[in-house]
């Protein structure tokens, strides 16, 4: 679903143009209750080099916001190199970066840099690690491991979507 607005740089990865909605999703970490979610994912290109990016998750029975996420998945044009901004509605920051596979259809991110809002409050997040796959042509894989000051990179999240029209 590449939108026509799409930047001649965002071709190898047109693939995650869109709306994306999992009932799917599944969350775990160490001292934590797992627990399950929906979400609603959007990649829209605007004309320029770089995806902006919305994130929406809401409790499963409740329907109620859980977490959400703004930014910018930025691409190096000609390489196959990303930089992902993302800013967190629980005062973190994050910038990734890392590399797309154009046959496998896959992205790889870590984080580069973390920053807070000055009343945080602990454990810390010290990084993130994220896998985003192409499973069928309507069909994601997001993957998203944590660490925090109390723990070692953990997967934390794990959801399948669909591509929403």
């Amino acid at each position: 679903m590449a939108s026509e607005n799409l930047h001649e740089a965002l071709k190898p990865i047109s693939w995650l143009a869109g709306r994306w909605v999992t009932e799917q999703g599944h969350g775990v970490f160490p001292n934590i209750k797992e627990f399950d979610y929906h979400e609603e994912l959007e990649f829209i290109c605007i004309g320029q080099p770089m995806f902006n990016f919305i994130s929406v998750s809401r409790n499963p029975e409740k329907g109620t916001p859980m977490h959400q996420e703004r930014g910018f998945l930025r691409i190096n044009p000609g390489t196959n190199q990303l930089a992902f901004i993302v800013s967190h509605n629980f005062g973190l920051a994050s910038l990734e970066e890392g590399q797309f596979d154009e046959e496998k259809k896959e992205i790889h991110l870590s984080t580069v840099n973390i920053t807070r809002t000055s009343f945080a409050k602990p454990p810390y997040v010290k990084s993130f690690k994220r896998e985003i796959k192409l499973l069928s042509p309507d069909t994601l894989q997001i993957v998203l491991y944590m660490e925090t000051d109390n723990n070692p990179l953990t997967e934390h999240l794990k959801a399948i979507y669909t591509r929403k029209l």
